[in-house]
This record gives structure tokens, sequence and C-alpha cells, in this order.
């Protein structure tokens, strides 16, 4: 059988098999595509060349350091290192040895935190480590340093579960104790938290659970507003995009994946005697709490936030609070809809939220699209909604850049690209192009990887091989085998690349040091361990 023959095999046909035996794309298990002897056909084997052409990128660091790095030591890889000719889409971290074909346009600075911290206030961040790049890396203008003034509480997610759907209170009550034991001391004049549970909870097709995550979430706020009248502090409730208020499609599918809705944001000043008296704007978008908040300390805005303070009535002096504090609480996934059908924060039993919504000014904030410098009508994310929260200022993320230069043409000049293509060609080297294959995730799209493939036709290369990361979110079921099919048929048309790795982003894309999952990808895509799919 030729290489043509080997290219017409499909591997969707196995994917569905996998559904039919109760695996899903999120966790999929390996699947590799083998000869007519049972030998896996697009192994990565020492000097390849990789584009690995995720963005968004903290999901990424692991799987490239595991296969760059040759004094990794967490798993064995290849006897003797691999020594990749390795190209990432973006940054992933500054420390890996790759190529970026797209790097940082320069640093984001006058960010939130470093304004803060700069004027001689202390800020500290809470979250469980399921966000703690959220709150720290991209809140800081995807940055990993920190200021002088700022600290840090991460507080560990459920470990040894299978699925959070097992724990849907995850680790909120921690995060509830450092915040109140936090607060009650006195020593921070900012405290930024962050609770997972809604966000997390809400890529898992698990209704009960997710009713269950809303409501821990709702029991955390009670407790941490408590801590906050306690302490008079100023308390600022909002959330970095939407999920479960809207948990249906149209057609009554379920909705794991992000959404076009505002989020909240409530405004409750008690430091203040009367603190319903105070005014907001009733609309405004992420990028204007940062503002906000540096305008209710008292400190100057920088001229690079463009975002707008929501408060409308000023601080009223006469009220006898000298130092103002506050408390800026993220309900990562808490969207705001007003429809009740397939609606589950609507459905959940959250007394606290709808008491603090009737009773102090509040608004809505867009929190997709343009608002946080995505294409219009792109839904929200965690990564874009920390980093607009943090930044004051709309910033525009890597896939409008990307899928403008496609556009103009530059991204097949692009010198990263091309250096790695002409010198795979020279070396008779196989080209692997990996990543994730959807049109929806903010990781990447089918855009790119498509885009790489005519590249990689239009300079001659001879084998290519794509390993395909799945996973649902924001997706209907079973689009991961979808997605494979839309793959190979534009291999086919473009007479160029055979997709021959299929795995569940559940092992790939780890941030938390989950090495047996990024070991498992390590050796479906080096040695071929999964289920081979023959010819």
């Amino acid at each position: 059988m030729d290489k043509r023959d080997l290219k017409d095999i499909s591997l969707a046909p196995a994917i569905r098999s996998a559904y039919a035996a109760g695996q899903e794309d999120e966790a999929l298990e390996p699947i590799v595509k083998c000869d007519a002897a049972g030998r896996p056909v697009g192994r990565i084997r020492p000097g390849d060349a990789v584009i690995f052409y995720d963005i968004r990128g903290e999901r990424e660091v692991e799987l490239t350091e595991a296969l760059t790095d040759p004094a990794f030591g967490h798993f064995a890889v290849e006897p003797g290192g691999l020594r990749l000719d390795f190209t990432t889409m973006i940054e992933y971290a500054p420390r890996l040895a790759v190529r970026v074909a797209f790097p940082p346009e320069g640093r984001i600075g006058n960010t939130l935190t470093e304004v803060v911290t700069r004027a001689g206030l202390r800020l500290v961040k809470v979250s469980e480590s399921e966000k703690a790049i959220h709150v720290g890396h991209f809140l800081n203008g995807k940055s990993d340093a920190v200021f002088p003034g700022e600290e840090r509480i991460v507080v560990p997610s459920p470990q040894g579960v299978a699925t959070y759907a097992e724990t849907p209170g995850m680790s909120a009550r921690g995060v509830v104790d450092a915040v109140r034991a936090i607060a009650a001391e006195g020593r921070h004049d900012v405290i930024i938290a962050n609770l997972a549970n809604v966000d997390v909870l809400g890529h898992i097709e698990d209704k009960a659970a997710v009713l269950k995550a809303v409501e821990a979430v709702d029991a955390a706020l009670g407790q941490i507003e408590a801590a906050a009248r306690d302490a008079r502090l100023i308390l600022i409730v909002t959330a970095d995009h939407g999920t479960v208020e809207e948990w249906l499609y149209p057609d009554g599918a379920v909705n794991t994946g992000h959404t076009k809705n505002p989020v909240p944001f409530i405004l409750c000043d008690f430091g203040s005697r009367a603190p319903q008296r105070m005014r907001v704007a009733n609309r405004g978008e992420l990028a204007d709490i940062a503002p906000t908040v540096l305008g209710l300390l008292g400190l100057p805005v920088p001229a690079e936030m463009t975002g707008r303070s929501l408060v409308q009535a000023g601080i009223d002096p006469s009220d006898g609070w000298v130092r103002r504090r506050v408390l800026l609480l993220i309900l990562d996934g808490w969207g705001a809809r007003a429809e009740a059908s397939g609606n589950l924060i609507a459905e959940a039993r959250t007394p606290n939220f709808d008491r603090l919504w009737a009773g102090f000014p509040h608004a809505l904030l867009e929190s997709f699209g343009e608002a946080v410098g995505m294409p219009a009508g792109t839904v929200g994310n965690s990564e874009a909604g920390h980093l607009h929260i943090g930044a004051g200022r709309r910033i525009l993320l890597d896939l409008v850049k990307i899928d403008k230069s496609i556009e103009d043409g530059s991204f097949f000049r692009n010198e990263a690209f091309r250096g790695v293509m002409e010198r795979a060609r020279a070396r008779g080297a196989a080209l692997h192009l990996l990543g994730i294959v959807s049109f929806y995730s903010s990781h990447g799209t089918l855009r790119h990887l498509f885009a790489l493939l005519k590249m990689a036709g239009e300079m001659g290369l001879e084998r290519v091989c794509v390993h395909a990361l799945i996973g649902r979110r924001g997706e209907k079921p079973e689009s991961g085998a979808i997605y494979v099919e839309k793959v190979e048929e534009e291999c086919r048309r473009l007479g160029v690349g055979d997709l021959v790795t299929v795995i569940g982003r559940f092992w790939a894309l780890d941030r938390e040091e989950n090495w047996d999952r990024v070991e498992k990808t390590c050796r479906a895509l080096v040695w071929g361990d999964g289920t081979c799919i023959r010819a």
C-alpha cells in the first residue's frame, strides 16, 4: 500500500467507536494511524521539525517542555533526546528553547497590579490552582513577574478525582477562608479573588454538578460579603466571561463552552455609611474595571488605560473612612442572561447574588468579541477576561493578529515558519503540525492549521504529519470526529499532510504538572502508543 492509500484512511470512524464505548472528546484515549504491519506511520522522530500552532499558551508549556528540553526529567521521552527543530505559534514561556512565529510585541505596562503596588499599596491575589495562571500571569498583562508588594495565595484544586463533577464545590472553601483571614488582618489595600467552580464545571456535561457548583459559588459569595462588611471594604463582584447561563444550543444540545453574554458588575461600598447611594453606569466592558478600582482607591489612572471608571457618583468624603480598601471578587464563568430557558444560573438557588444585585449599584459588562480584543461575535474566555480586567484597555489578541496575517499574506512569509520548513525539506525530515482542531477554541483554530498545510505544500514538503488535539468546549457532541474529517478532507484537497494522531486535550494541555497526562501524550506522539488503526 502506497502513501496515497495511507492518507485515504480516516481516523474518524475510530473516534466514533470510542464515543460508542463511552469516551468523549476531552479525554479521548490516543488513536494512531499504522501501516499494514501495525507500525505507527507518523511518529515524531529525532531531528524532525515541529510546529505547535496553538495560541493562548499556558496549557501548551508542559508538552513543549517535554518535547524540547534535553534536561527534562519527569519521564523518559527518547533516549539521547529528540533534538527537534521546534517552532511555536506564539510565545508559551520565555524559558522554552523554541523559535516563535508571532513573538510578543512588547510588555503590557501599567496594569492594575503594577499601578497599585507602585503606589506603595499592598495587593494580594487568592485563587485555587485551576485559575492561578489567570489571576497571576494574565491579570498582570501576560507577565510572570510578581511586583514588589504583590502576594499570591494558591489553594490546591481537588486532587485524585476523575472529574470535578465529583467535587463541584472544588476548593471554594479554601479560597473563602483565605479571603476572610486577609480581610480581617487588614494589611492589604487590594484583594483580588477568583472562584473557579462555574467555569470549570461548565465544561462538563453534568447538569446536577453544574447546579451544585453555582450554588457553592453563591454560598462562598455570601461568606466573602460578610467578611467585606466586617472589614469595611469596597466589594466589587464581577466575572470574566459567561458559561452556564446559556447551557443549551437552540436545538437543545448541551453547550459546554463559553458564551457571548455580558457579565455582572456589583459595587458594594461597605466603607460608606450609605453604600446604596453610589451610582454606576448601566453598561461597560471588562476594561473599565481597573480604572474603576484605581478611582475608588484615589489613585490616578495611567494614560495607557483607555477604559473608563464605572462610578458616576463619587465617594462622599464626609463618610469619614480615611483608608479605602477594595476586594475584587471574580466569579469565573458567571454570565448574565435575562432568558430563563437553559439558564442554569437562573435555575440554581443564588440568594446571595440575587440580594446584592437587587440592593446595590450594578451594571452589565461586555466580556466577548471586540470588547476583549477578539473578532466580533466571538465568545469570551478566561485568558481574555482576566487580561482585560487587569489591563484596563482593549488589547488585540493573538488570534486576531494571526488571522489578519493570513488575510494579508504575511503569514506565508513568516521567517520562523519558512525557516523550519526549509530546514526540514533540506534534511528530508518530517514536518509535524501539532495543535487543537476546532474553529471555536481559545487555544487555536483550523484556519491556522490549514494555512500551514497550504504553506507546506507550496514549499514542496513531502512528509507532513498532523497530530490533532480535540476537546468539546463550546462544541456540539461528537464534534471531534467532525473536525478530524475536515482536516482529512483539507489534506486531500491540498495534496499535502496526513492526520496520524488524535488525542483528547485533557491529556495534552495540562497546566498543573500532572505529568502522567503529558507522558501519555508524548508516548502517542513519539512512540505511537494508542489504538492502532491499520492500513
